[in-house]
């Protein structure tokens, strides 16, 4: 593939519904790793930066929480839907273009074929993380139902017929995230450490 550095050794593929801490999860792996050993790949972000592009928008805006990114949201997902049906890798071979580290988390996989495309570019590499918050604790975190954009295929298109290799509860009442994230973070220390092997 154009412009990929090397291979890596794990690919952990996140999802979640919207303020279920996908990017807090993630965030809290890279910092134990460190950067130099592992990277947070977006997809939302070439995405973002593809329709900034295209629409002329202010792409710092796009990127954050705010309410200018919200109001785009409904039409962004619907431009990222027409493109994904003409190249179904097309941001996720954005977003890993140039990742050199051994261990990629991909932060924010909204769909099947967002996972289906690593699984078939790294098959061996290539597992699957579902980070779970109810309703009650997403909306203490900001979220609120969203006709168009909670009930579409980025937010439900994996919720059905896919067997997570991890499940990651997000909840004040469930086993600390340290806790659970334990094995996760003995796997991607493994897979480190195997790369390092390999390359000296």
């Amino acid at each position: 593939m154009e412009d990929r550095v090397s291979e890596p050794s794990l690919v952990l593929v996140f999802s979640g519904k919207r303020k279920s801490g996908k990017d807090y999860v993630t965030e809290l792996i890279q910092q134990r790793l460190g950067p130099d050993v592992c990277c947070i790949l977006r997809l939302s972000g070439p995405l973002k930066e593809q329709y900034a592009q295209e629409h002329g928008l202010d792409l710092d805006q796009l990127m954050g929480p705010g309410p200018y990114k919200e109001q785009y949201r409904a039409d962004m997902i619907h431009w990222g839907e027409s493109r994904r049906r003409q190249d179904p890798g097309f941001f996720c071979r954005l977003a890993s273009r140039g990742a050199c580290q051994p261990v990629w988390l991909v932060s924010d996989a909204r769909r099947l074929s967002d996972l289906q495309w690593f699984q078939a570019e790294f098959p061996q590499q290539t597992q699957s993380v579902r980070v779970q918050s109810s309703e009650k604790t997403r909306s203490q975190r900001g979220w609120s139902f969203t006709a168009g954009v909670d009930d579409a295929e980025s937010e439900c298109g994996l919720d059905n017929g896919v067997e997570f290799d991890w499940i990651v509860i997000n909840e004040a009442d469930a086993p600390s995230l340290d806790e659970q994230l334990r094995p996760i973070l003995q796997l991607t220390e493994e897979a480190a450490s195997t790369s390092s092997v390999n390359q000296s």
